[in-house]
């Protein structure tokens, strides 16, 4: 046998488990990609147009991948979270208004995901929609304590296993009716058909990127890896690379596979861009054991994001005001919105709509900055973006917030 405790070079098989051991955190970020939110939207683009906006699942994954990468990189380099560094750079007024908005954003992006992991016991049991929103807000706060007692990696293992079941729930159809080879290499090419695919495409491209998973990754990846120099640094940024690569397919293959899996066994059903009328749907089409494994990657999907949700508007509030409130008191305190929505009985898809047009407003505040520290050397350092990195990075900015003010001004005036 070889020795290896004599300083001989590791096996392939200790540098592949060394590698695995630094990815995580990038999962983490990806639950805001596959919450609730994206479900009915994805199935009604895929059940209305068929194959064609295929490349606006590519677009918003490509996109993805850049704003986490960058994300994590703050973090990994400064060893400061977003909102920590931004802290530093605002003057005092300026914080609170930040933190004021952000904290608006983090309540709307709850009621969504709340919502969905109510709807998803309502189907699957029959529950009521408060109760539900009860339950779900129970699952998630039993999340935060698993962090609190034995910290991040355990926490990381459970969210990334429930992103293995919202990927088995949403993707299963896809054996019993498999996409068109042609009609998804068809749907790679740029086009639209009327006004209201345009629409459609705006809604998944605007909400690619979400407020929250752009602060949280930054703190994830500091609080996992601490603040490195040297060889041990640039080690670090190349396994983030892959982290947030895998992860990012991952998440955009679960899109795609909703849309894929509607345009397949969906044309032309009414889901209404709901999430029981996605379901339905499903069910009716493909059989009740496919709607079953549906309904459960909704359930998943609500209570792991509505915990990365809490997790992130708790890195928010420390990182911009120096408070810590422990993680289950604001969980208690930022689950009230949610519950007074179901109490009220607001037609659940009209709350689901107005919470992702709230969460709009966040977008700019989170990405505007982060492209403009990243690309520092005085923050940086040697890591400050490249030309073309910036470039990109300015263009999906520009794009997002773009399509989010659109989709803004169309709700608001009743066309969307």
């Amino acid at each position: 046998m070889l020795d290896h405790a004599a300083g001989a070079a590791p096996s392939t098989a200790t540098r592949l488990r060394s590698g695995i051991s630094l990815l995580g955190p990038a999962f983490v970020a990806a639950i805001a990609y596959v919450d609730p939110g994206n479900v009915a939207t994805n199935i009604a683009a895929g059940a209305t147009y068929g194959y064609m906006l295929v490349w606006v699942i590519v677009a918003a994954n490509l996109m993805a991948f850049v704003v986490q990468y960058l994300s994590a990189k703050l973090g990994l380099v400064t060893g400061q979270s977003l909102p920590e560094a931004l802290r530093e750079r605002l003057p005092r007024t300026a914080r609170l208004g930040f933190w004021g908005q952000a904290e608006l954003v983090a309540m709307a992006t709850d009621v969504a995901e709340v919502l969905g992991g109510a709807i998803a016991l309502r189907i699957l049991f029959g529950i009521p929609l408060f109760l539900g929103g009860v339950i779900t807000g129970a699952v998630s706060m039993a999340l935060l304590a698993l962090q609190n007692r034995y910290g991040q990696r355990p926490f990381e293992r459970a969210i990334t296993g429930l992103l293995a079941v919202i990927a088995l729930g949403f993707m299963a159809g896809l054996v019993v009716q498999p996409p068109s080879p042609a009609g998804t290499l068809g749907g790679l090419v740029p086009r639209f058909s009327g006004t209201e695919s345009v629409l459609l495409a705006a809604g998944m491209l605007g909400a690619t990127v979400m407020p929250h998973a752009v602060y949280v990754h930054s703190a994830l990846a500091r609080d996992r890896h601490g603040r490195q120099t040297g060889l041990l640094r640039q080690r670090l940024l190349t396994a983030n690379k892959y982290d947030v690569g895998l992860a990012m397919l991952l998440a955009g293959a679960v899109n795609l596979g909703m849309l894929l899996l509607a345009a397949s066994a969906l044309p032309g059903s009414e889901t209404g861009e709901s999430l029981e009328g996605a379901h339905a749907a499903v069910s009716a089409s493909l059989g009740p054991a496919i709607g079953l494994l549906f309904a459960i990657g909704l359930l998943a999907s609500g209570f792991s994001s509505t915990a990365v949700g809490c997790y992130a508007g708790a890195v928010v509030m420390d990182g911009l005001l120096r408070r810590r409130v422990p993680l289950l008191a604001r969980r208690l305190i930022t689950l009230i919105p949610a519950l007074a929505v179901l109490a009220l009985g607001m037609d659940p898809t009209r709350a689901l709509v107005l919470s992702q047009v709230v969460l709009s407003f966040g977008i700019p505040f989170a990405l505007v900055p982060l492209v403009m520290l990243t690309a520092r050397r005085d923050v940086m350092g040697r890591h400050a973006n490249g030309h073309w990195i910036t470039a990109a990075a300015v263009v999906i900015a520009a794009a997002v917030v773009t399509l989010n003010i659109a989709l803004i001004y169309l709700t608001a005036t009743g066309q969307g």
